[in-house]
């Protein structure tokens, strides 16, 4: 074969498969655009295996990976502990991870990622396992603050899992000292609040920074407020000083009562409502 029969040979093989790789490419989006509309329609099954097609025909195609991923989260139940929801559950953090690694600052995987721990969390009644559960969710959720200082849902959830970590301790320590749950504090005990408060100041104060940074991003989310006003009246529980007990519980009323305002401001400016509720 002489040189130009050999060029051109070689010329006709790149352009055959640059077309294929087109049309593998277009393939994929029409899988893609299908999978969308199913999931649209609420036909989730038939969206996943298009979305699978999709990344089938185009493995770097991050989008159809990313819907994949959040096809599958749709489907698993929180709570519902059966192989197949585990296993939903499952594939859709994996796919997630996979998204992750070629794109690590995706906060779409992140936030994902975040929901989906929490998630499994509230599912799960072993409460070592459910504390293990929570860790990785507020993992997650560093991530993305990591990455996204202004989120202020991540921020928030911070704050939720510093509560949802700390507040069965307490009411543990309240129940051996029998106190009931809307009992006055401090706790009666010195070495008991010493002990709590070495075990979960910190993340108490890093949860009420959280919902601090979250109320910073939006002055009216009132859901932020209500967590600070949990943690600052709970912490109140572990002061010495029952002179400090009664500021803190009274910046915990303030936080109350912006919460209650907040919602009222917004629920006047939607249609149809009042500061009593829907007419």
């Amino acid at each position: 074969m002489n040189r130009n029969a050999l060029l051109a040979l070689t010329a006709f093989t790149a352009l055959t498969a640059l077309l294929g790789s087109g049309c593998e490419k277009l393939k994929a989006r029409d899988h893609l655009n299908k999978g969308v509309a199913s999931f649209k329609g609420a036909k989730y099954q038939d969206a996943v295996d298009h979305f699978k097609e999709a990344v089938k025909l185009d493995p770097t195609y991050p989008t159809a990976r990313l819907y994949l991923a959040t096809a599958y989260m749709n489907q698993y139940i929180p709570g519902a502990d059966s192989p197949e929801n585990n296993q939903m559950g499952q594939a859709a953090e994996d796919t997630f991870k996979q998204v992750l690694e070629t794109d690590p600052n995706n906060t779409l995987a992140l936030a994902s990622l975040a929901s989906l721990k929490f998630s499994q969390a509230q599912g799960i009644t072993d409460q070592d396992a459910k504390m293990k559960k929570l860790d990785e969710a507020k993992e997650w959720n560093q991530k993305l603050v990591a990455v996204d200082p202004k989120n202020k849902e991540a921020n928030y959830s911070l704050g939720v899992i510093a509560w949802a970590k700390w507040y069965p301790a307490l009411m543990t320590a309240r129940a051996k000292l029998n106190m009931k749950p809307d009992e006055p504090g401090p706790l009666k005990d010195k070495k008991v609040r010493e002990e709590l408060k070495e075990k979960y100041g910190a993340m108490v104060d890093d949860g009420i920074a959280s919902l601090q940074r979250a109320i910073d991003i939006d002055k009216e989310y009132d859901d932020a407020m209500a967590y600070m006003n949990l943690l600052i009246r709970e912490k109140a529980d572990l002061v010495d000083n029952p002179d400090e007990y009664k500021k803190m519980v009274e910046s915990a009323d303030n936080w109350v009562s912006k919460a209650l305002e907040t919602k009222k401001i917004k629920a006047s400016r939607t249609p149809g409502t009042s500061a009593g509720g829907s007419q």
